[in-house]
């Protein structure tokens, strides 16, 4: 592929990557309207993020073997596709349930962009330039979230929440044009067949998991995790004996691989969560504007867009791999151990300072983790590794969602509205959550950094 056939991959995949949390964060400061429209509480509005993360999650696995099959660029623009149209349907949201269906959908179309872009990526670009491309990527992530705060305040505050899905749909059809003038050299077909089972035995695995952490502690939802955890058990031992599984459970046999994915799952789980206390907390408690809340958060994403990309470019450069990505977690350490000490007293430095340990912890952890992940495995696995590295940073986010909705019910119980009887409650359920961050943060660390191999005896793959 020329220079500039990469270069234009490399543009379309940073401006489709920066659709999602660009929508995510304008959401965010949008919550606190939509619970009004509609009138529900704190843990209701929780599924407006939670749909959406685990209908992604479910979707991802399946997606990335459709694009093996037929093309990662068509799944590609299929997902381009589907979130421009549902974006656009969401704006005319009578009801809250059609609201979470949209959702939904946005999240299957997460899933064909974000299962396929990495893979694109990592095979157009060799290794000594994968880590730097993997940066600009995950840079353009985090520009969406920066972006998110302020244009999604602005636009709540002036036009309504349902604005906020409009703003999307330029980028995603602006990425489309551009992808579409991409010629790869030779894109690989990696499978013929598609694995219904192995599918359905994933997606009911994962959606009764999820399910079921997300409603704790009503006792259906332990029925729930145990019931997704049997079926997943199941999956596995399914894969293994499938011909053309819709997941090869053996690439998890690389320990590297592995345990960067769980490395990453612990990094989401730890601090996803800190956008949506963080929005409501300077809203209600601060009593801040969506603009005034917006500008407050914008201080994270703007540390991760600056430095990411520099990170990813370090880590091409750096012999021990295990530096960056271990360090990055103990900075967002920080920062949990930061958002711990808000109180019902609005301290504005402390909640900048909270939220620039967790831009630059994870400006620190992102690229080089990720692109470690996918530069351990064979080109025939990328396709599953751009999926998992999807899969483990949005079910993250869906751990961290649920924790944070458990320690709402158990806390807060049914009076879940948000007013000065109850900021006290809010408070504690903020620490709460964030304590079981520090200790996901921990284990994190430790993960990271025993992920394998030193570097010196690590085969080379490209």
């Amino acid at each position: 592929m020329s220079k500039v056939q990469k270069r234009t991959l490399l543009i379309a995949s940073c401006m489709a990557s920066m659709v999602t949390p660009l929508t995510g964060t304008m959401m965010n400061l949008s919550l606190v309207s939509i619970g009004l429209t509609f009138d529900i509480g704190a843990h209701a509005l929780a599924y407006v993020n939670t749909a959406f993360l685990l209908s992604s999650a479910v979707f991802m696995v399946p997606i990335a073997k459709v694009a093996d099959i037929y093309g990662r660029k068509t799944l590609f623009m299929f997902g381009l596709v589907l979130f421009t149209i549902s974006s656009l349907v969401a704006y005319f949201s009578v009801s809250f349930e059609m609201l979470l269906a949209l959702r939904i959908v946005m999240g299957l179309a997460t899933a064909a962009i974000a299962g396929t872009a990495m893979s694109m990526l990592t095979d157009a670009f060799g290794p000594s330039e994968r880590g730097a491309a993997i940066g600009l990527n995950t840079a353009s992530v985090y520009l969406g979230t920066a972006m998110g705060p302020v244009v999604g305040g602005i636009i709540n505050d002036v036009f309504g929440w349902r604005s906020v899905f409009l703003v999307t749909i330029p980028l995603a059809i602006a990425s489309s044009f551009m992808i579409l003038g991409v010629k790869f050299n030779n894109e690989m077909h990696y499978g013929k067949t598609f694995d219904l089972a192995g599918t359905v035995l994933y997606s009911l695995a994962i959606t009764l998991t999820m399910a079921g952490l997300i409603n704790m502690p009503d006792p259906l939802s332990v029925v729930s995790m145990i019931v997704g955890l049997l079926m997943l058990f199941v999956f596995v031992k399914y894969e293994k004996r499938v011909g053309e599984p819709v997941l090869d459970v053996h690439i998890f046999s690389n320990k590297i691989f592995s345990r960067s994915c769980l490395a990453s799952f612990m990094m989401n789980s730890a601090n996803y969560a800190v956008s949506f206390f963080v929005a409501i907390y300077l809203q209600t408690i601060g009593a801040l504007t969506s603009s005034e809340a917006g500008i407050v958060m914008l201080s994270q994403p703007i540390v991760q867009t600056t430095l990411t990309a520099y990170f990813g470019k370090l880590y091409d450069r750096m012999e021990d791999k295990r530096l960056l990505p271990t360090a990055g977690v103990a900075v967002s350490g920080i920062g949990i151990l930061l958002i711990m000490v808000l109180s019902v007293d609005l301290n504005i430095p402390l909640v900048l300072a909270a939220l620039v340990f967790f831009g630059l912890g994870n400006a620190i952890f992102n690229a080089p983790n990720t692109t470690e992940i996918m530069s351990s495995v064979s080109p025939v696995d990328r396709g599953a590794a751009s999926a998992m590295v999807a899969v483990v940073r949005q079910t993250g986010m869906m751990v961290s969602m649920g924790i944070a909705m458990f320690a709402i019910a158990v806390i807060m119980g049914d009076i879940d509205t948000l007013g000065p009887s109850t900021y006290g409650n809010f408070v504690t359920v903020i620490r709460i959550s964030f304590f079981i961050s520090a200790v996901m943060c921990l284990f994190a660390m430790l993960v990271s950094w025993f992920r394998g191999a030193p570097p010196e005896t690590r085969a080379s793959i490209t």
